[in-house]
């Protein structure tokens, strides 16, 4: 790992912000048009234009996918001037491509920075998930153990009883016996379509409902969640799921050697990294892209190592 000083990220969290900000208000454009390639291809452009500008030796090592699949924010791809701090910069110019198309609650643009090797350069493949906020020491745990036992832990280390606790999981048919077995042990259930980078992030907000996520999703969507808790506090373990010899092969091309691993948060993001999540939908975390006189009012979050985060609230004019 290669160490960027805090001041050296914080000084880029402006040009970071507006990344996120373009990305979002470009997809915006597309809301409920039923177009999501058309909405994900304009946050790409705009989030790839701004982060050339920025004063950084940026690599992508989460963005739209293997270079010969994605010709722009590829995993590996340089972007900035190419001067200034070595920085790893993970990316969903649009997280939620469905939810943008039918302009559905909590569509966001998602950016985490960090040093080299800060953040785990995850391959576009599933992850298990298992997610819970600070009040929760990081060993507290274990993906191998089933839910009513993990939740029996949580609710412990909470002051709380099972039937106190909200789980989120996506509702999906693979989650069917999980969903089940949250429910035998008595907690409450919200089930969302999409958008399990915002359910994270919900986890470690005190004024959330959401106590815990459990489920399989995207593995980048999953180091972009533990970019958040690495900044706010909170546990997390995740495990690699291989449907096919594709998907182990591309997790060998990224560097992942041991396909049986369970990882903690600081396996997936360090404790220096910073993450920026901008609404495109309005949602429980942001709202979405807003016009205001002859600009777009913006809704942000930006997190920050030490427990920080910002609620950011800009309007992008057309000369910025």
């Amino acid at each position: 790992m290669t160490a960027v000083p805090e001041g050296a990220l914080l000084g880029l969290a402006d040009g970071l912000l507006w990344a996120t900000e373009d990305a979002a208000a470009a997809a915006a454009a597309w809301r409920g048009r039923g177009d999501e390639k058309a909405a994900d291809q304009a946050a790409v452009d705009a989030m790839r234009e701004r982060l050339r500008q920025l004063p950084m030796a940026g690599t992508v090592v989460i963005g739209e996918g293997e270079r010969d699949a994605a010709p722009m924010l590829y995993v590996g791809e340089a972007v900035g001037s190419g001067s200034g701090p070595e920085v790893d910069i993970a990316v969903d110019p649009l997280e939620g491509t469905t939810i943008c198309a039918t302009d559905s609650p909590g569509a966001l643009s998602v950016l985490a920075a960090g040093g080299r090797g800060d953040l785990l350069r995850a391959p576009d493949v599933y992850m298990e998930k298992l997610a819970v906020g600070p009040a929760c020491p990081d060993d507290l745990l274990c993906l191998d153990r089933p839910p009513a036992d993990n939740l029996g832990r949580i609710a412990d280390a909470k002051g709380c009883r099972i039937d106190d606790l909200t789980v989120c999981i996506l509702r999906r048919e693979r989650h069917d016996a999980l969903i089940r077995a949250v429910r035998t042990a008595g907690a409450r259930l919200r089930l969302i379509d999409d958008g399990d980078v915002a359910a994270i992030i919900q986890v470690a907000d005190h004024a959330s409902p959401v106590d815990v996520y459990m489920g399989t999703g995207g593995a980048p969507e999953g180091v972009l969640a533990a970019a958040a808790l690495a900044c706010t506090g909170g546990a997390m373990q995740a495990r690699l799921v291989f449907r096919d010899e594709d998907e182990r092969a591309r997790a060998t091309r990224a560097g992942i050697r041991d396909f049986d691993r369970v990882y903690d948060r600081r396996d997936l993001a360090s404790g220096g990294t910073l993450l920026i999540v901008t609404g495109v939908t309005d949602g429980p975390l942001v709202g979405g892209p807003v016009r205001s006189g002859n600009g777009v009012a913006c809704d942000s979050l930006v997190f920050a190592a030490g427990g920080r985060r910002e609620r950011r609230q800009s309007t992008l004019l057309p000369s910025r």
